[in-house]
C-alpha cells in the first residue's frame, strides 16, 4: 500500500496545470473527463483542475472487467478518457496554469454500485457560481475543514463520498492522507504516524483496524453502510469526545448528520436532516429527502428513472425507513432489498439489527432466496465463530416468525462492492443457492 501526503498548496499547482492541459485539449465547460485509475494524487488534482473550470469529471472503478468499464465509458460518452498512470501525469506536468474558479463548478459525475441493476450515472450538470458557491458552504459549514487538518482519505476515490470529503479539505487548505487502498495496519499507522485529524471511513473499515492512536483525532465521519451497535458503542467509548460523527446519504445526494450525542439519545438512528433540508417517510415507508436547488440530479440520459426519484422538489433513492416524533430517521433497508416471504413484506436491515449483537456474531447479512412455497425464504449469512442454530435461538426470541431466518450460513467473508458496501443480491448464488444474476 501506499501513504501519499498532499499539502493544498502542491495540489493546487498541479489543478491549475491540469486545467491548463484540458483547455489546451479543447475541453470546454459540461464536457466529460472519465478517469479510469487507481487512487492518487494527480487524481485529485485532475479531478478539482476539471471541476473548477466546468468540466465533469467521471470517475470510473478500475478494478472492473475491461467490458464493464467499455460500457460505462460508452455510456459517459467523455471528451476524454484517461486510462493509464502516463495519460494521467501528462495532465499534471504541462508548463502552463490556468486560473481556476475558487470552487468547483460541477460535482463529479459517479455510476451507482449496481448492486440491484444496471449501474445509472448522476449527472448534475454545470452549476451557476451562485449555486457552486452554495454547494461548496454546505459542507464547509457541516464538517468545518480548515488549514490545521490532515484528513485521511483510504476509500477508493471513485467513492462519492471519498473525493468529497477530500477535495473539500484541499480546497479550505488541509493535507490529505491518501492510501492507495484500504490496508488495515499501514491505515492505522498512518493515522498515528501523520497526525491524521479528521477521516471518513465505512464500518467495515473501523471493524478490521486493530490498536490505533485516535487521540489527534477531532472528527471521525462514517457512512455507507450500517454501523453495528457495539462497535458504534466502542467508538464513542474510545475516541475523543464528540468527534464519532455519522450521516447517511448516496451518491444521488445527502440525508442526514448524527452528533455523537444524538445518536447515544437515539442509538440506531442515523440523524436528522441537514441544514437546508427535510425528510418525510410515504405510506410505504420510502424515504424522501426535500433538497436545495444545487443538490438537484438526473440519472444519465434516463428521464423515466430521473422522473421516479423525483417529487417536486425532493427525492428518494428508494431506502425505506421512519421518522420519529423527533425527526430521527431510522433505515429499515432499500426496498431493492426487500424479501417478500408469503406476501409478508420482511426488511433485511430489521432482522439484522436484531441479531447483530448475538455472540460470536462479527457481521450478517439477511437476503431472500426463491421458495416455490412462499415466493420467497428469509436467510442469514453471518461472519463470526457463531453457530447457526445460535441465531436461530435468537431470532425465535427476537422475531415474528416470518422475519425468521430459515437457513443460517456462517461464511469467511460477504460479497462487496468495491466501496465495501455488502451486496446482498449476491449473496444466494456466491452460496450457489441461486444462478449468478
Amino acid at each position: 500500500m501506499t501513504v501519499w501526503l498532499i499539502t493544498a498548496a502542491e495540489s493546487e499547482v498541479q489543478q491549475r496545470r491540469a486545467a491548463a492541459v484540458l483547455a489546451a485539449l479543447g475541453l470546454r465547460p459540461g464536457d466529460r473527463i472519465a478517469l479510469v485509475v487507481p487512487n492518487s494524487p494527480e487524481v485529485l488534482a485532475v479531478v478539482l483542475g476539471a471541476a473548477r473550470t466546468g468540466i465533469v469529471p467521471v470517475l470510473l472503478n478500475a478494478t472492473l472487467l475491461p467490458a464493464e468499464i467499455d460500457a460505462l465509458i460508452a455510456d459517459a460518452d467523455p471528451s476524454l478518457c484517461v486510462r493509464t498512470g502516463a495519460e494521467l501525469a501528462a495532465l499534471v506536468e504541462g508548463p502552463a496554469e490556468r486560473d481556476l474558479a475558487p470552487v468547483p463548478l460541477c460535482r463529479p459525475m459517479h455510476y451507482t454500485s449496481g448492486t440491484s441493476g444496471r449501474p445509472k450515472g448522476v449527472w448534475s450538470g454545470v452549476w451557476s457560481f451562485d449555486q457552486a458557491v452554495a454547494a461548496h458552504s454546505d459542507e464547509a459549514a457541516l464538517w468545518d475543514l480548515g488549514p490545521a487538518d490532515t484528513h485521511l482519505t483510504c476509500s477508493p476515490l471513485y467513492h462519492s463520498v471519498a473525493i468529497r470529503f477530500s477535495a473539500q479539505a484541499l480546497l479550505r487548505g488541509a493535507s490529505v492522507v491518501l492510501c492507495s487502498r484500504f490496508e488495515a495496519g499501514a491505515v492505522g499507522a498512518a493515522i498515528g504516524e501523520l497526525g491524521v485529524r479528521s477521516a471518513f471511513m465505512v464500518p467495515t473499515h473501523l471493524q478490521r483496524l486493530g490498536s490505533v492512536d485516535w487521540s489527534g483525532i477531532r472528527l471521525l465521519a462514517h457512512a455507507g453502510a450500517p454501523c453495528p451497535v457495539p462497535l458504534k458503542r466502542q467508538l464513542l467509548a474510545t475516541l475523543p469526545l464528540g468527534s464519532v460523527w455519522e450521516f447517511y446519504g448516496s451518491t444521488e445526494g445527502q440525508f442526514t448528520v448524527c452528533s455523537p450525542a444524538e445518536w447515544t439519545d437515539h442509538p440506531g438512528t442515523v440523524g436528522r436532516a441537514r441544514p437546508g433540508r427535510s425528510l418525510t417517510v410515504g405510506a410505504d415507508g420510502q424515504i424522501w429527502c426535500q433538497a436545495p436547488d444545487f443538490a438537484r440530479f438526473e440519472y444519465w440520459r434516463d428521464p423515466s428513472k430521473t422522473a421516479d426519484a423525483w417529487r417536486g422538489d425532493a427525492f428518494t433513492v428508494g431506502d425505506v425507513g421512519r421518522l420519529d416524533k423527533d425527526g430521527f430517521l431510522y433505515l429499515d433497508g432499500r426496498r431493492d432489498d426487500l424479501i417478500i416471504s408469503g406476501g409478508v413484506n420482511v426488511y433485511p436491515a430489521e432482522v439484522e439489527h436484531a441479531l447483530h449483537d448475538v455472540a460470536g456474531v462479527e457481521e450478517i447479512a439477511v437476503f431472500g432466496v426463491a421458495d416455490e412455497q412462499w415466493g420467497q425464504r428469509v436467510c442469514a449469512a453471518v461472519v463470526g465463530s457463531v453457530a447457526p442454530d445460535a441465531i436461530k435461538a435468537a431470532a425465535h426470541e427476537r422475531l415474528a416468525g416470518y422475519k425468521r431466518p430459515k437457513d443460517v450460513y456462517v461464511v469467511d467473508d460477504l460479497p462487496r462492492t468495491g466501496t465495501g458496501k455488502i451486496r446482498r443480491t449476491a449473496i444466494a448464488a456466491a452460496l450457489g443457492l441461486e444462478p449468478p444474476a
